[in-house]
């Protein structure tokens, strides 16, 4: 393949350097053109067949290599053949070269482009998909624009080649009839610049904005038609009405209230949502005591013969909710309140596009206008439809806290960020626990080393990690409870006190107008790129509309869904996900942001692998937490990060310097040239751009530097 490019690229190149080296641009002058034109109109009479197409194809040539002239030749088409015929071999030998010059450009270079920019380019790509043929209207409408550097850049996305050809066709033949019929009056013409006068710039100019309205058009009556039966209120009761108090609905509520918009946001359960009720507070809250248990269990490692404790599970429990409890005043229907927000405890439902029925706690019923929705109802724990479930003792990640005994054999099913954190969690505090994971490995969206120490630590601490087994049903067995699970084709019966069941999250969907009004929502709210769901002015965002479902991505998601729905349309923005980090909080914590390896070779995106091993770090020897690594991928032979992975102490915290060179487009050399404090686990993150520089150091100029030392010491 590569042998190919080259020859490609030599012709290309002989052909070129031929057309200077000769000096053939002498005859593609108006000059020249002029000179000759009498000649060319009596070749054309005594072989016209001949004549158009030796014309084609020097069109085409002259085109496809991108060669100066094309706009000589187009006079020439015109002054030779007419306007008509002329006009006819112009179009197609222009679009057929432009579309050759766009094949090239593909075939030479988008491969190596891909490698380089993947995520640059895949959001480039989607647009292309979606509006590139716009795009390249207006662009083929104004001839200001340089058509060989359209021919280049455009055979570096996603488009096809039948859509640029007949895009381009058509775009071209307004500025092609303006040139072929300047032509037939070539003796009048007395340079290229006269041809295009200012006003006629102006009126492409004019032209090329059409197809962009035009769009806006379309899509006005798009929406119209969505809205279709349905009746618009002459005024509004609010701006905007939220729809959940999870951080997406919090978020969003804030922004509107901060921007002074009347806005309404309506709970049915708890301020506040999982993350602070169910999900990330309580979690750290019980990973926290769990972690204490585990060290004092280590206090040898710190120079303490023995360290005792003395707790009950009911009192970890206790201080559990006694967190969840200090920290809920931060999303309280009082905060909310001081802010400017309308909180109203109850169930909403979306009658029309712009009203929301509120079913308040005391049995009274409410009606809101509203220009905007923003549906943020969040997700809950999803329950496997495995035979027996429902007739042993099982928990979720949300019924979970109400225990008070510990459960002696707990079961978790689950290989994923929850099923780890609560699996460790409860095996420090005292259960015997097995994981039972149907894929080959723990924490299957990182990479395979990363699942593999994460294993390797839950073995060290005692938990079973049955990895390739399949749930097939639970039993009762007098008072023993049995889950059995298929694993190498055989049948494995595994005795428990209770279950965890964590194999992932189901967005809230039912109950809430969405089948009546017709918004799909299968997995998730569809939505767009700008959260809009099938009526523009309803949004979703946090764990309902996806991709993610992680809190600070769900208030992330919350600006855009804010901003959109109070700003639109005079100004609307698209969700950016070019930087999302997360961290599972295991021990060994692991944070990412970016590819990983394992995605980079999915993707095909060329990568460089930088590793600094945290072991070797002296914070981390003195502290007893000696373990884990950064692990940096960067664009090949350049300091642009495309993604980190941490696996150690407190990588929760050290990937947000990571996060932000990403998102601000900071390198390497810049990290590596930072002052980081001596001595903290901060300077993984340096000595691992260390890492990078040294496999990047310049050898042979180190060579005559070791020379030059030589010559000083004489």
């Amino acid at each position: 393949m590569i042998a190919r490019k080259l020859a490609v690229l030599v012709v290309i190149a002989l052909a070129v350097a031929a057309f200077f080296a000769f000096d053939l641009g002498q005859y593609l002058s108006l000059a020249a053109l002029k000179a000759r034109q009498a000649e060319f109109s009596a070749f054309r009479e005594a072989n016209p067949w001949l004549a158009g197409g030796a014309y084609f194809l020097v069109y085409v040539l002259v085109t496809a290599l991108s060669l100066p002239g094309a706009a000589l030749l187009t006079l020439a088409g015109g002054a030779v053949f007419g306007l008509g015929w002329g006009l006819l071999i112009v179009s197609f030998a222009s679009t057929l070269g432009a579309t050759l010059a766009f094949l090239m450009a593909r075939y030479l270079l988008r491969d190596w482009v891909t490698a380089r920019f993947g995520e640059r380019l895949k959001g480039i790509d989607e647009g292309i998909r979606r509006d590139g043929a716009f795009y390249l209207f207006t662009l083929r409408l104004v001839p200001a624009f340089p058509f060989f550097l359209i021919n280049l850049l455009m055979g570096l996305t996603a488009m096809k080649a039948s859509t640029y050809f007949w895009v381009s066709q058509i775009g071209m033949l307004a500025g092609t009839v303006v040139y072929v019929n300047a032509g037939t009056q070539l003796a009048q013409i007395e340079s290229l610049a006269g041809i295009v006068s200012p006003d006629l710039l102006a009126s492409f100019v004019l032209l090329g904005i059409f197809p962009l309205l035009a769009r806006k058009l379309v899509d006005l009556v798009r929406a119209r038609r969505v809205y279709a039966g349905w009746a618009r209120p002459a005024r509004f009761d609010r701006n905007l009405v939220v729809i959940g108090a999870g951080a997406a609905g919090l978020v969003t509520a804030y922004i509107a209230a901060a921007v002074k918009a009347k806005v309404t946001l309506v709970e049915k359960h708890r301020m506040g949502g999982d993350c602070l009720n169910t999900g990330c507070v309580p979690s750290k809250a019980l990973i926290r005591s769990a972690k204490l248990l585990s060290q004092m269990q280590r206090s040898a490692q710190y120079g303490i013969a023995q360290g005792d404790a003395r707790w009950s599970f009911a009192d970890v429990m206790d201080r559990v909710q006694r967190v969840v409890t200090e920290i809920a005043p931060h999303d309280s229907v009082a905060r909310y309140s001081e802010l400017g927000v309308e909180v109203v405890a109850g169930t909403a439902k979306i009658v029309s596009p712009w009203a929301v029925e509120i079913s308040a706690e005391d049995g009274s019923c409410q009606q809101l206008t509203t220009r905007s929705i923003v549906i943020a109802t969040g997700a809950r724990p999803f329950l496997p439809p495995i035979p027996g479930l429902a007739e042993v003792t099982y928990y979720t990640s949300d019924s979970i806290w109400s225990l008070r005994e510990l459960p002696p054999r707990l079961v978790v099913l689950g290989g994923g960020p929850i099923g780890c954190e609560l699996a460790q969690a409860f095996a420090r505090l005292g259960s015997q626990v097995t994981q039972v994971e149907m894929a080959p490995r723990l924490m299957m969206r990182e990479d395979p080393e990363v699942s593999e120490i994460v294993r390797q630590r839950f073995a060290t601490e005692g938990i079973t990690v049955a990895l390739e087994h399949a749930a097939k049903r639970f039993e009762r067995d007098g008072a023993q409870q049995i889950l059995v699970a298929e694993h190498a084709g055989q049948e494995e019966r595994i005795a428990f006190d209770a279950v965890l069941v964590a194999v992932g999250r189901a967005a809230n969907l039912k109950g809430y107008g969405l089948e009546e009004l017709g918004i799909p929502a299968a997995r998730t709210v569809e939505t767009n790129e700008f959260l809009q769901t099938k009526f523009p002015n309803i949004y979703a965002a946090g764990d309902v509309a996806g991709p993610y479902q992680f809190t600070h991505t769900a208030a992330h998601q919350a600006w855009y869904a804010a901003v959109n729905a109070l700003f639109d349309p005079f100004k609307k923005f698209c969700a950016d996900y070019a930087v999302i980090p997360w961290a599972t909080f295991v021990e060994p914590e692991v944070a990412r942001v970016g590819l990983n390896e394992l995605e980079a070779k999915e993707k095909g995106v060329a990568h460089e692998v930088s590793i600094y091993g945290i072991d070797d770090l002296d914070r981390a020897i003195a502290d007893g937490e000696a373990h884990g690594f950064v692990k940096v991928l960067t664009v090949p032979g350049k300091d642009r990060i495309l993604g980190v992975t941490i696996v150690g102490e407190h990588a929760g915290d050290l990937i947000a310097e990571y996060v932000l060179a990403m998102k601000q487009g900071i390198g390497l050399n810049k990290i590596l040239g930072t002052i980081h404090i001596y001595p903290t686990l901060a300077e993984a993150n340096k000595y691992a751009a260390g890492a990078w520089k040294r496999a990047h150091a310049p050898q042979g100029l180190l060579k005559w530097v070791a020379r030059f030392h030589d010559l000083r010491r004489g």
